[in-house]
């Protein structure tokens, strides 16, 4: 798939031919499915807890008589039933930590990246520089790739002055190209991205030979 390579100034310079095992792979929705529940779950503390009735601190003294007083017999306020009693099936500390196979997590960004690709989605510039942090200049910048939309925009490496620039932009999200996701992808409608982003994406995503005969 040929796609056009844009200046930042959003004119066309030329033409990148994006690689076929990552941005014409098979889409497999399940999968990714899959990998974003896997994501979404991994991110959950667990933390949440409430106090049963054995950690309330309430009287261990019997609240009434036990016959007499045509009442239900009751042995203790820490009951569920009671104002300030224990917490029956509240939730509790656990993990909702999921695992999924390293290559079944790849195929689903090769899915997303095949959607995206397909949708005219993907964006390609020929280079990403920002001489200082500024929003504004950045969100100008964007104005044409954007239009009104949502747009992740990918990095090959580390740069502050273009991730301060877009910390403030409600629907702009630098990322790491490494650090390429299944949540960040279905999450924004443009994906933005260098030359340079582009290499690191096929060094880490590209099928190769003995690969693509093990999963055919």
């Amino acid at each position: 798939m040929k796609v056009p390579v844009y200046n930042m100034a959003g004119q066309e310079v030329s033409s990148v031919v994006l690689p076929a095992s990552i941005f014409e792979a098979d889409v497999n929705r399940d999968l990714m499915h899959q990998a974003l529940v896997r994501q979404l779950a991994n991110a959950r503390l667990g933390t949440h807890k409430v106090k049963g009735r054995s950690e309330v601190s309430r009287t261990t003294a019997k609240m009434y008589r036990q016959k007499g007083t045509g009442r239900a017999r009751h042995g203790s306020r820490k009951a569920p039933i009671f104002v300030g009693g224990g917490v029956s099936h509240g939730p509790q500390p656990r993990k909702y930590t999921k695992r999924m196979p390293r290559k079944m997590r790849r195929a689903a960004l090769r899915s997303a990246l095949s959607v995206k690709a397909s949708a005219g989605s993907i964006i390609v510039l020929d280079e990403i520089r920002m001489d200082a942090p500024k929003t504004k200049e950045f969100a100008r910048l964007l104005q044409w790739v954007i239009a009104g939309e949502s747009a992740l925009v990918l990095l090959p490496g580390r740069d502050e002055n273009v991730e301060k620039s877009a910390r403030n932009l409600r629907n702009v999200k630098a990322l790491h190209a490494n650090y390429l996701n299944i949540r960040d992808l279905l999450g924004y409608s443009k994906i933005v991205m260098p030359l340079a982003a582009l290499q690191v994406i096929d060094g880490f995503l590209n099928v190769g030979e003995e690969e693509a005969e093990e999963e055919a």
